[in-house]
């Protein structure tokens, strides 16, 4: 059985520990991608405490709230069309707006007073150059807005905040800082500013400003290069897990699997594992990939290496250092308390996001 356990209390904790560095910021709890793979109505009971969630399509914002999220929703890429204009402010959700057309849908179609919708979050191009208006552009399109009857909090990303020593870092805040600044004297004093991301709250606890936008960091991964989950108090919020299936031992100098990539030096004691790629287990995983093994009562766990190529629907690890009496059924973790996720994308060569947000229908969903 292929099993994913998301675990409510390690999103409290993890958000708890995003208030902690922020404690003077609102919070903006990203649930893009389905909740970077959790599952939107598993997290969001979790997430209570949030000031608000951040999801990519519109189709994610009603789903929350069809959950029944009454809170704020941030529709961080905005609306696509101006029928989506009218359905954001039909469903109450706040949207950025970060190029010409969106801001003319809300010029030509502004809320009412007092609706979500008329809180704006302005799009700013600091240096990531996906979205955003340059200097000039934000500046007007804040007047315009402003006047309209438009609350609005300034918005941009980093492009490289996991890296604390990037230089684009410094450009991207002093030109944050000084639009912002611009705006308040300009405009008024009641725009707010959003900057950080999830390695931002880490790395740039002077730059918080009035909203912060964990992401990654709510599910138990580490945002940054030079820190590890584990060293800055994350809990994995997703347990990864399948079970052993077969047993067999592989002779001396025989292959294992497509592409005959692993060959035994000596005898060795193998199992089959139920799991593959076609669960969202990477098949690009090097040879210092393992998973945990459990024995019967869950009391002593065994790392296992994976050998051989991930296929679909199973991997094969070595054994060699379990005991004889393990058994087929016994609990083989992938992804969770040992090895965690940041370890695991490692070894696939990519990172945690990309690992949480592909995983299949296919694995059994519970919480613990």
């Amino acid at each position: 059985m292929r099993t994913i356990t998301i675990k409510p209390k390690a999103l409290t904790h993890n958000l708890n520990q995003v208030k902690q560095r922020a404690p003077q910021s609102k919070v903006l709890a990203m649930v893009k991608s389905n909740a970077y793979g959790h599952g939107v109505a598993a997290v969001l009971p979790a997430l209570q405490q949030a000031d608000g969630i951040g999801v990519a399509t519109l189709t994610e914002a009603l789903e929350a709230r069809q959950l029944g999220w009454e809170k704020t929703i941030g529709l961080v890429e905005g609306a696509f069309s101006a029928d989506e204009w009218q359905q954001a402010i039909d469903h109450e959700i706040s949207c950025v707006i970060h190029h010409g057309p969106q801001l003319e849908w809300a010029l030509q179609n502004i809320p009412p007073a007092g609706s979500a919708t008329r809180v704006a979050w302005i799009k700013y191009n600091t240096g990531m150059n996906r979205l955003g208006f340059n200097a000039e552009g934000v500046l007007s399109a804040a007047k315009r807005l402003h006047e309209a009857g438009y609350q609005l909090i300034l918005a941009t990303h980093f492009a490289n905040a996991d890296d604390h020593d990037h230089p684009l870092n410094a450009m991207q805040i002093e030109r944050f800082s000084s639009v912002l600044a611009t705006l308040k004297d300009t405009i008024g004093p009641d725009i707010q500013g959003s900057l950080c991301n999830s390695a931002g709250i880490v790395n740039f606890p002077e730059h918080h400003y009035d909203w912060v936008r964990p992401g990654i960091i709510l599910y138990g991964s580490s945002p940054v290069v030079d820190k590890s989950a584990q060293e800055l108090d994350l809990q994995p919020a997703m347990e990864f897990s399948a079970q052993i299936i077969a047993l067999q031992t592989v002779s001396a100098n025989d292959a294992i699997g497509y592409g005959s990539r692993w060959r035994a030096q000596q005898d060795t004691r193998t199992a089959l594992v139920s799991v593959g790629y076609g669960d969202g287990y990477p098949r690009v995983v090097t040879d210092d990939a393992y998973v945990t093994v459990m024995d019967a009562n869950d009391s002593q766990s065994y790392r296992c290496p994976v050998i051989g190529r991930v296929a679909m629907d199973m991997i094969v690890i070595d054994i060699s250092n379990a005991p004889e009496s393990l058994a087929i059924d016994s609990k083989v973790m992938l992804w969770g308390d040992a090895p965690r996720v940041d370890e695991v994308a490692g070894h696939a060569g990519t990172i945690s996001y990309e690992l949480l947000c592909r995983l299949s229908i296919r694995p059994n969903r519970t919480q613990a």
